[in-house]
């Protein structure tokens, strides 16, 4: 009976002196854990710290070209000078380097009145290769403006389609729900064919595809369809099909889709800005990557600018 004790005595005396040679060190864990992830850290901060010379020499270049510090080897208009009426006749007054102003246009052959430094903002990271391939863009698009113009006046129906040239392409609006279909109803009209009769042709050998996007006003749809989301898709579908069936487009060129009253034009509620919102937009689609086409409007607005002068 009396061995017992002490031998209990001597084993919790033994457990005492393995704990005191051999401590826990289960927090090295916790701290190798935490160096870690601080090594990670540093090892960010000094990749995001990291400065690629080349691409800041290029910003610091393009900067200073744009507030006019410096000139650039690229076409670039950011320091150019005011066009008067006088020099738009020749083109003298759109650059002080020749080289830069030289572009004539791949179609028609004439001298360019496209790049106006009043007017037209083209990135000073632009190249001569990309401006001129915008350039080319534009005149194709412009030669299917004017050929659906040249139909629709043979036809006497320019009074409801509206044209404008943007990053997308060539954008052919069908303005005023009225002259195309009846109220609510996707079906075009009579006057809808023969406008369509002079655009299909154009748009069937145009090499390009076409996005058809239909759009209402603000004002709640009415039966057969729930809302204007049925309504405007409705409505570009019958264009779509009016290409497609009656005009000869190539189906796997076409698109059609419906924006509701998302997109308006006009922010008012007169009879003027619901009939501008009441439209179905023919977007004939740009050929160009999205850097050349994004040069577009800029081209087209001096352009403009050059013929009304």
């Amino acid at each position: 009976m009396s061995a017992n004790p002490r031998g209990r005595g001597r084993g919790r005396a033994k457990k005492s002196h393995d704990e005191a040679e051999h401590p826990d060190e289960r927090w090295m864990a916790s701290y190798m854990d935490m160096i870690t992830v601080l090594m990670c850290m540093f090892l960010v901060l000094f990749a995001m710290s990291t400065v690629d010379q080349q691409k800041y020499i290029q910003l610091k270049n393009s900067l200073a070209t744009g507030f006019g510090e410096v000139k650039s080897q690229k076409v670039d208009t950011a320091s150019g000078t005011v066009v008067t009426k006088d020099q738009v006749e020749d083109g003298s007054g759109y650059s002080t380097d020749k080289s830069q102003a030289d572009h004539s246009t791949a179609s028609s052959g004439v001298k360019d009145t496209n790049v106006d430094p009043a007017s037209t903002v083209v990135p000073a990271t632009a190249t001569k290769a990309d401006v001129e391939a915008a350039q080319q863009e534009l005149d194709d698009l412009r030669a299917l403006e004017a050929a659906i113009k040249g139909n629709l006046a043979k036809a006497g129906q320019t009074a409801n389609v509206q044209f404008t040239v943007d990053a997308r392409g060539l954008t052919v609006r069908l303005v005023g729900s009225e002259t195309y279909f009846t109220t609510n109803s996707a079906d075009l009209s009579d006057q809808a064919k023969r406008i369509m009769d002079a655009i299909a042709p154009v748009l069937r050998t145009s090499a390009h595809d076409v996005s058809v996007e239909g759009h209402a006003d603000q004002r709640n749809s009415t039966a057969p369809y729930a809302t204007n989301w049925e309504l405007s898709a409705a409505r570009a579908t019958g264009v779509l099909r009016d290409l497609v069936e009656r005009g000869g487009m190539p189906g796997d060129h076409v698109q059609s889709v419906g924006f509701g009253s998302s997109r308006p034009l006009a922010k008012g509620g007169t009879d003027a800005d619901l009939t501008l919102n009441r439209r179905v937009d023919i977007v004939v689609l740009s050929n160009q990557d999205q850097d050349v086409s994004a040069l577009m409007p800029a081209l087209a607005k001096a352009q403009d600018g050059a013929r009304s002068g």
